[in-house]
């Protein structure tokens, strides 16, 4: 059984999974907090199928800096390495 992390972590399981895969809390919080993302991974569209507003505005939400700068290319490796 996993710990209950409270109302700010809505799958405390996947969010304990991808803890011990290493992932940064930020991130695992963020994966485990996407209604599109199921206990085996994610179900999000593929970044390359978004359009380069879309990957803007999702770089935005989670943060990054210098967005506004970035190429599509960009914007997905930033993304993926966040």
């Amino acid at each position: 059984m996993s710990k209950n992390h409270g109302p700010q972590i809505k799958n405390d399981e996947q969010y304990e999974e991808l803890r011990d895969k290493g992932m940064s809390k930020e991130k695992a919080a963020r994966i485990a907090n996407d209604p599109k993302s199921g206990k085996k991974g994610g179900h999000a569209d593929e970044y390359e199928q978004r359009t380069k507003e879309e990957l803007y505005k999702k770089a935005r939400e989670v943060g990054i800096e210098g967005r506004s700068d970035m190429t599509k290319d960009e914007l997905i490796k930033a993304l993926r390495n966040h």
